[in-house]
This record gives structure tokens, C-alpha cells and sequence, in this order.
């Protein structure tokens, strides 16, 4: 690490102004990850992980996504769950890392990590509106089939140690107080995930309409939702518990948060800020390989978005630019397809959850599958 950092800064063309920009932007990045999503994304995230972590049992993880748990009710939960989340692929990885340790199979909890982000009706709706209703269908059916096939996949090659993971676990029994009867917890986890929605809730590119008005009202929600929550939180809870939450919640936030912020600068520094030409590659020298439909534009597409970080929803207005400049139809959802589910600041935060090989074997068969279905697309619609 002392010889890179002596390599880097005696090597490095600070002076040079594209190296400049892109520092600059690496540091905008940041700045615009920390004021935008930090707070109103991550730190309800984190919370709802600790509550998993804390207050669902392990015989209900495994019941409903272990590897003995019904192949069927597994898959289509997590397969769904980004219909309910809304989250970007930043935001639900304290989720996926809260389930993971709390027993669920690698396949199903898979299957969440990348429906949380990519199965997001709003993102899916303005795609449809914006591209046309042929990028909109095929970016729903496809981030829902993605999410089944690659956590079966996932299933499927690591079973012999899923299934030994499962033989060494510790049997925990489920707990049989009645100090909170099990509606009160799902009332809890509900508002819980109503307070991650509401806060992390974009403005939409209408002012008038449903969305808009939940929009300027969002922060009146929050607040009725928090006093809530206090009240449940005082009547509910006992003190300990309330204490092993914040433990579990500070657990997670120390655990992702620097991974996170060496992602989001090391994004930032190679490809700029979304919709800049700061980085070091510029959006210019992207855009001229993804025209057309042949294989290279699709898989290019595919690795772009895959390490380039898209907070929820834009990346329809970057693609809408891209488009405009000759992105071609194929490689414009194979860039969906991969984009919001994966990020180079995502990518390391499950290395440390799941392991470097299983993150890589994930990362390609998204960038694998969004290849194909680009490719497929584009010579279905060109």
C-alpha cells in the first residue's frame, strides 16, 4: 500500500487538466452521493438492516429464503421486492447483507440484491414514457426474470456450500415471548420501509400529478412517520433491544460505509459524475462504441453500466442523452438491465458480504445476460 501511494504520487500528471477534472470530479461525486442519498437512502437502509438483524428470527429467514424453504415462495418474493423498495443498488445492499447473515440462501437473497434496484416501478413507468413502451415491457420482464435466473444460477453452483453453511449454522429456535405479538413487528418493519420510500421519494419530471403531490408533501410524511415510529418504538420495545438495534445498525454503516466511498470516488475519478464529461474516460469515447446493435455495443453497454453508479431513476434521462447521440436500442437496455443493479462502489461492499469469487461469478452473469438480451432486443425492435 506504501509503495502504490509513493508510485501513484510520484507518477500521477496532476497537472494535467483532464487528471485535474477528474479528481474534481471524484470529489463532486462524493459530495453529491453524501448530500443526496447518505441520509435519506443509506441511514434508513441501515436501520431497517439492524431491525432484520435484531428483531426477525432466524427460523423465519431460513423458513421463507433458506435453502429448505420452497423454491417457488423464495424466488418470487425476492424477485419482487424491488416493486416495494425503490432503492438503488447502494441502498439495498444493508438489506441484502442483514438477510444474507441471517441465514437466507444464497440464491434467494441474490435474486433480492438485484430486484431491489432493478424492479422499481417508477424507474420502469418513466423508462416506458421517456424510451418508448418497448424498452419499458422489456426492461420489467427482464429485471424480473434476471433476478430468478441468476439467483437460481447462483443456487445452483454454490449448493454444496450453501447446504454446509447451513449444517454449521447454529440452530436457533424461535423465540416464543409474547412481549410483541407478530402483527406489531410487521407493523413496525412496514413503517420502517414507508420512512425509507417517503424520504429517498425523487421529483418527478412532471409538476403536477399523484407523484408530485407526494413529492412536496414527503417531508410532512417523514415527520408523521417518525413520531410514529417513537410512539411504537416507547410502548413496544424494551431498552436493551433498542440498544442492540442502534449496535447492529452502526455494525453495518461501519462495514459498508468506507467501501462505499472508495467506490463512489473511484467511480467518480475514471467516469465523471452522471451526464459530465469529467472523468477520465470520457462519455464521448463510450458513446461512439455503443452504436448499433453488434455484440461489442452490447457487451460495452453492459460493463458501462455495470460500474458506473445510477442513484435511483437517472439513468433514464442519461440514457435519453445517450440515445439522442446514436446509443443504439440493444445496447440501451442491456445498459438498464446491468446499470441500476451494479455499481463499482456496490460490487465491493458484497465482496465483503459474500466473498470475492461469488461477487465475481454475480457481476458476470448480469453483464453476461445484459449482453444477450440486448442483443436480442435490438434485433427484435431494429
Amino acid at each position: 500500500m506504501v509503495v502504490a501511494l509513493f508510485l501513484g504520487a510520484y507518477l500521477i500528471p496532476f497537472g494535467h487538466p483532464r487528471v485535474q477534472g477528474a479528481l474534481l470530479e471524484a470529489l463532486l461525486m462524493l459530495q453529491e452521493y453524501a448530500r443526496e442519498h447518505v441520509l435519506f437512502c443509506l441511514v434508513p437502509a441501515f436501520f431497517i438492516a439492524g431491525a432484520v438483524a435484531n428483531f426477525v428470527s432466524q427460523g423465519s429467514v431460513i423458513r421463507y429464503f433458506g435453502g429448505g424453504a420452497p423454491k417457488w415462495l423464495a424466488y418470487a418474493v425476492a424477485s419482487v421486492s424491488g416493486a416495494v423498495l425503490a432503492v438503488c443498488s447502494c441502498t439495498v445492499l444493508p438489506l441484502f447483507a442483514g438477510i444474507h447473515r441471517r441465514g437466507a440462501g444464497i440464491g434467494p437473497a441474490i435474486a433480492f440484491l438485484y430486484s431491489g434496484p432493478a424492479v422499481n416501478v417508477l424507474a420502469i413507468i418513466l423508462t416506458a414514457r421517456v424510451l418508448g413502451w418497448q424498452l419499458g415491457v422489456a426492461r420489467a420482464v427482464g429485471a424480473v426474470l434476471f433476478a430468478i435466473v441468476i439467483g437460481l444460477t447462483m443456487a445452483a453452483l454454490y449448493h454444496r456450500e450453501e447446504a454446509e453453511r447451513a449444517r454449521l449454522a447454529p440452530q436457533v429456535p424461535e423465540e416464543t415471548g409474547d412481549r410483541r405479538r407478530p402483527w406489531q413487528d410487521i407493523v413496525y418493519f412496514v413503517l420502517l420501509l414507508l420512512i425509507l420510500i417517503t424520504a429517498a421519494w425523487g421529483r418527478p419530471a412532471h409538476p403536477l400529478g399523484f407523484w408530485a403531490a407526494v413529492y412536496a408533501a414527503k417531508w410532512h410524511l417523514v415527520v408523521v412517520l417518525l413520531v410514529a415510529l417513537a410512539v411504537m418504538l416507547h410502548r413496544w420495545f424494551a431498552r436493551e433491544e433498542l440498544g442492540q438495534w442502534v449496535n447492529s445498525t452502526w455494525e453495518f454503516a461501519r462495514q459498508i460505509l468506507p467501501l462505499l466511498g472508495a467506490g463512489v470516488l473511484l467511480a467518480g475519478l475514471l467516469m465523471g459524475r452522471p451526464a459530465s464529461d469529467g472523468g477520465l474516460m470520457p462519455s464521448g469515447a463510450v458513446t461512439s462504441l455503443v452504436g448499433g446493435n453488434s455484440l461489442v455495443a452490447n457487451l460495452v453497454a453492459a460493463l458501462a453500466g455495470a460500474f458506473m453508479y445510477f442513484a435511483t431513476l437517472t439513468e433514464v434521462p442519461i440514457l435519453q442523452g445517450l440515445i439522442g447521440s446514436g446509443m443504439g436500442q440493444g445496447p440501451a437496455l442491456a445498459l438498464l438491465l446491468a446499470g441500476p443493479a451494479l455499481s463499482l462502489p456496490n460490487m465491493l461492499v458484497i465482496r465483503s458480504v459474500i466473498g470475492i469469487r461469488k461477487t465475481l461469478v454475480f457481476v458476470l452473469l448480469v453483464v453476461t445476460m445484459a449482453t444477450i438480451s440486448g442483443l436480442v432486443f435490438g434485433q427484435l425492435v431494429g
